[in-house]
């Protein structure tokens, strides 16, 4: 399976805090407590981001992880800690991670930091496909077998939000957060946005292939 981001932290509550916040707004992220189970995850799935604590009990500690990972990976690391030596900081930095981020840290602050960092690994995609569709994130274009289909603005902004979280089941909250940009949203607006939607992109709008309802949470975009 593909996440976002994997957390290597022993707090339990901070770390299914984070988890869960992290989640509920749309990155897809997983939390693990010791090495072990690091490298387990790895065996089994992908992380395009690790958030990896220094203190991980007696076992092993953040940096003999970071040192293991850097040897098959490139993937951004960010160490979150407690610590606060200057001497801390440079090893975590000097050995491949990529920022040092002190505990306690607000959940909205270090939310953002994944976000720019995952915006900047991630490569810039400037064009969109699925099926016979194309859309031109540059130009703002939806393209169908070189025929536009015109899209409003929010249109335009929800579908294209959907496809970047393609397979990804979307809460109705997190589409609210990020496409509406939190303004006051109702469930009726977003369901006359996702049927107009569909009767642009779909074969059939009341079987979708596409746009699928989660029923009670939200929608995911399916491709094959």
């Amino acid at each position: 399976m593909k996440y976002d981001c994997l957390i290597v932290d022993d707090e339990e509550a901070l770390s299914t805090s984070t988890c869960k916040y992290f989640n509920m707004l749309g990155v897809k992220t997983y939390w693990v407590a010791d090495e072990q189970a690091c490298f387990d995850f790895f065996s089994q799935n992908k992380a395009d981001l690790i958030l990896l604590d220094i203190n991980l009990g007696q076992q092993s500690s953040g940096f003999e992880i970071c040192k293991k990972l850097r040897k098959t990976t490139n993937i951004p690391i960010l160490f979150i800690s407690a610590r606060t030596s200057d001497d801390d900081v440079l090893l975590a930095l000097n050995i491949g991670g990529d920022d040092y981020i002190q505990k306690p840290y607000a959940l909205s602050i270090i939310l953002a930091k994944v976000k720019t960092v995952l915006k900047r690994y991630g490569g810039d995609v400037d064009v969109l496909s699925f099926g016979s569709f194309t859309m031109d994130l540059i130009s703002e274009k939806l393209m169908n077998d070189g025929c536009e289909i015109k899209l409003k603005a929010m249109e335009y902004k929800l579908l294209s939000y959907l496809i970047q979280n393609k397979n990804r089941p979307l809460a109705k909250e997190v589409l609210f957060s990020n496409v509406w940009n939190d303004a006051i949203t109702s469930d009726g607006t977003l369901n006359v946005h996702i049927r107009k939607l569909r009767e642009k992109i779909e074969e059939n709008p009341n079987e979708p292939r596409y746009i699928k309802t989660i029923w009670g949470t939200g929608y995911v975009f399916e491709t094959d």
